[in-house]
């Protein structure tokens, strides 16, 4: 074996040698301590529109509350349209679909719904969450009758759903809520001018919400999904629009427009307005927590 040859083979030993030595000390190296989560961070869980009627499945409800129980978030807001009120409907008076309905069955509905979703968060030990409730178009329904006719005052609003004695925190129809630096409402009204011209409808989609408000801005009402990211101000924002939380179809969107994401969204390592979202399907939720 000429030197050359010999010089190589004795280099290639080494070579395997070191590999070797790497691979055991990396396997008896001890595993890093998991960093501890920064205090100043938040987790917050939107639950979006479910629109609980009579003869509507709510088993996902139930699972939701299971999740929220096991997960933990701080915050838990729920964004409006909870209650669905077809009694109060205008778009169906005169029908033939709207005789039988009534109020006081459609009010029942949602709180037995709300009471499967805080049933497990109130058995889980230790765990007391802020609630939040941002009433929706469907909630306001209630006023928007008792205006039309002043007959009705005091015999029905929106104190019959008992929200504080579920222990939420109500807050009126189109009032943005500030948690964390993420601005909550059912929907954000205010046009590409910046002007708040109407009520009845939100941006058309996230990128538009986040730039109209210039800040993380969180919605419901519209089904599906949609998630805008962008740098506002020399930060990181992000606006989200999730409003379809229910298992059931809508007639009125026939079956094209059914075909919609439904779920929830968690919003982890909240701070400031800046949030890593992770969204969870109903799908999930009702195999994984039921």
């Amino acid at each position: 074996m000429t030197p050359e040859a010999l010089q190589a083979t004795i280099d290639d030993l080494r070579a395997q040698l070191e590999a070797v030595t790497t691979v055991k000390r990396w396997a008896a190296a001890k595993p890093r301590k998991r960093t501890t989560r920064n205090p100043r961070h938040a987790k917050h869980l939107l639950i979006p529109d479910t629109q609980v009627k009579l003869g509507v499945d709510i088993s996902h409800i139930l699972a939701a509350g299971n999740y929220a129980a096991e997960k933990r978030p701080d915050v838990i807001i729920i964004i409006g349209d909870w209650w669905d009120f077809p009694s109060l409907s205008s778009y169906d008076r005169g029908k033939l679909c709207f005789e039988g309905r009534r109020y006081r069955s459609d009010v029942e509905a949602g709180k037995a719904a709300m009471e499967k979703f805080l049933a497990p968060i109130r058995k889980a030990k230790g765990y007391k969450p802020r609630i939040i409730f941002t009433m929706g178009n469907h909630e306001h329904r209630v006023q928007r009758v008792v205006d039309e006719d002043s007959r009705l005052e005091g015999a029905i609003g929106v104190e019959d759903l008992k929200l504080a004695e579920f222990g939420i925190e109500a807050h009126e129809f189109l009032k943005p809520v500030v948690v964390d630096g993420i601005s909550y409402c059912h929907f954000f009204p205010r046009s590409a001018t910046g002007r708040v011209m109407q009520s009845k409808s939100g941006a058309p989609n996230a990128r538009a919400q986040l730039v109209r408000e210039g800040r993380s801005c969180i919605a419901g009402h519209m089904q599906g999904l949609d998630i805008h990211c962008q740098s506002l101000g020399g930060r990181m924002q992000i606006g989200i629009i999730a409003g379809s939380f229910y298992s059931h179809h809508e007639a009125y969107l026939t079956q094209q427009g059914n075909e919609h994401w439904r779920g929830v969204v968690m919003a982890h390592e909240v701070l400031d307005g800046y949030f890593s979202p992770m969204v969870v399907s109903l799908e999930y939720l009702t195999h994984k927590y039921l």
